[in-house]
């Protein structure tokens, strides 16, 4: 069972750590546990229920009330709240939760009834990316490792491979031909695997290369190959690219075909770049041009 700090703790909830134990002592809504060496910490359940504590405070509900509600009160509430239309942040803060506890059914359950309910897309859009932001932050200050960021995407992963295989060879009659790569050294691949299923759900042919690929064997390989756009992602700070000369090479390489680039690294930049380059801003831009290009598309 994972164990967390109170600093953990505030960092995850939003809850500063002055606040909690003020609760502790007054309302006695949490009860942390202690080392021997009389350092509390708190477990799994202990961060949901703080979780949840967290969510009912944000939506009107004051401490003083939910110190007296029973668990299954609280619970029927959060469930409440999770199913209106514009509330998804008790999703992912129950994301931010199964993660950290390493709660791999809790993870895949909390996806998978988003997927029934709203669908693949709304649930990358409404969930996923700001539960990913939310994870950067915290591994940002310290509060995560990389294991839990491994951990959590690759089950996100698994959801789009599998939507990804339930489209593929299902042709738009006027489908567009569509080269996704990342950069080499790259490793985020979320976001271009979200920009294959985007494509192919709506009838358009991908051929998708992945992450991390030198840009000369990119070339050599594929400079017969004449799709009608290429599409990239750059978001990783660390990663030393001279953005102009990749852009540049990309765009020599195929003068004819439109070149979308995204990612932070892209989106922040202010760099004039030849006339069929376009930057593509955030992920709803990219639906948007996607739906634009598919004529006989229609959402279900």
């Amino acid at each position: 069972m994972a164990t967390f700090s109170i600093k953990d703790i505030e960092a995850v909830s939003g809850i500063k750590s002055h606040t909690l134990r003020i609760w502790e002592q007054r309302y006695g809504i949490i009860s942390p546990k202690r080392t021997e060496s009389n350092i509390r910490y708190y477990d799994d359940e202990d961060l949901k229920f703080i979780l949840n504590i967290s969510i009912l405070n944000k939506h009107g509900y004051k401490i003083s009330e939910i110190a007296k509600m029973s668990k299954d009160e609280i619970t029927t509430l959060i469930l409440k709240i999770a199913g209106h239309n514009n509330a998804y942040d008790s999703q992912v803060k129950s994301l931010i939760a199964n993660m950290l506890s390493f709660d791999e059914y809790g993870f895949h359950k909390i996806l998978t009834t988003s997927i029934i309910q709203i669908g693949l897309e709304q649930t990358m859009l409404r969930i996923v990316f700001p539960f990913l932001n939310e994870a950067g932050i915290l591994w940002q200050i310290g509060s995560i490792h990389p294991s839990h960021e491994h951990f959590a995407s690759n089950i996100i992963k698994q959801k789009l491979y599998v939507a990804i295989d339930g489209n593929v060879g299902r042709y738009i009659d006027n489908r567009k031909r569509f080269l996704l790569f990342l950069p080499e050294h790259e490793q985020h691949t979320l976001g271009l695997l979200f920009a294959n299923f985007i494509l192919r759900s709506r009838g358009h042919e991908v051929l998708f290369l992945g992450q991390e690929v030198p840009m000369d064997d990119f070339r050599a390989a594929l400079g017969n190959h004449k799709p009608d756009y290429i599409f990239t992602l750059l978001t990783a700070a660390h990663v030393a690219v001279d953005k102009k000369e990749f852009v540049e090479s990309l765009a020599q390489a195929w003068p004819d075909t439109q070149i979308l680039l995204s990612g932070s690294q892209f989106v922040m930049d202010d760099v004039a770049y030849p006339e069929h380059v376009r930057i593509i801003r955030k992920m709803e831009d990219f639906i948007q041009f996607a739906n634009s290009i598919s004529s006989n598309y229609s959402r279900n």
